[in-house]
Parts: C-alpha cells; sequence; structure tokens
C-alpha cells in the first residue's frame, strides 16, 4: 500500500486547513485509515482512524470537537479536516493505513498500523 498526504502548510491560529491522504495498491474501501503526527523533538502521536466502513472514527482527545476525519471510497482518499488550529498543532502529520475489512478496536488502531505514508508538514502561528 502506498499512501501520499498533502495539504500542509502555514496558517495563523484559529485558523483551518484540510488534509489529503491518498492510497494506492491495494482496495482503498477494505483499509482502517488514520492520522499521526509527530511535532519537533516528540514522539509521534496518534491523532485520528476510521474503519474501513467509515461508521467507526475515533480522535486523540487533544483534537476532539476540532479535527474530523472522513474517507471518499470513490477517490480512495481519506481527509482530516482540522479548524480552531493551534501553535501546539504544528506538526508533520503522517497518514496511515491497516489492512481490512476488518473491525479493529481503537487501540489497535492507534497503535498497530501496517503502511504508512511520507508526512506532510503543518505549522500553526500564534
Amino acid at each position: 500500500v502506498q499512501l501520499q498526504a498533502s495539504g500542509g502548510g502555514l496558517v495563523q491560529a484559529g485558523g483551518s486547513l484540510k488534509l489529503s491522504c491518498t492510497a494506492s495498491g491495494r482496495t482503498f474501501s477494505t483499509l482502517n485509515m488514520g492520522w499521526f503526527r509527530q511535532a519537533p523533538g516528540k514522539e509521534r502521536d496518534f491523532v485520528a482512524a476510521i474503519s474501513w466502513s467509515g461508521t467507526s472514527t475515533y480522535y486523540a482527545d487533544s483534537v476532539k470537537g476540532r479535527f474530523t476525519i472522513s474517507r471518499d471510497n470513490a477517490k480512495n482518499t481519506e481527509y482530516l479536516q482540522m479548524n480552531s488550529l493551534k501553535p501546539e498543532d504544528t506538526a508533520v502529520y503522517y497518514c496511515a493505513a491497516k489492512s481490512g475489512p476488518y473491525y479493529y478496536s481503537d487501540y489497535e488502531l492507534r497503535t498497530a498500523m501496517e503502511y504508512w505514508g511520507k508526512g506532510t508538514l503543518v505549522t500553526v502561528s500564534s
């Protein structure tokens, strides 16, 4: 599975940004998808995940109510809509995937993704 993230950039605090991740090499509709981020000098953290069917979504507490994960199977693409951005959201954002069509627990999607794309940088200025 090849994953390509895009949509990063520089935005002011309080602004919005939408990330996209396009997948190839596997039937997209069978993949569980997710977003992770790594801030400078920190470990990579879970941000959000969506099940292969789109019926289940999971979020890190730090982004609940501000970020929305979604997918468009016809376009082989997942999205991360980020609103009310804060300087602490500054990071390289990575998309990730885990094979399906199986339902995994929140924990498994947070810790056991199988495929990773190259990141896209999001910088939030204060």
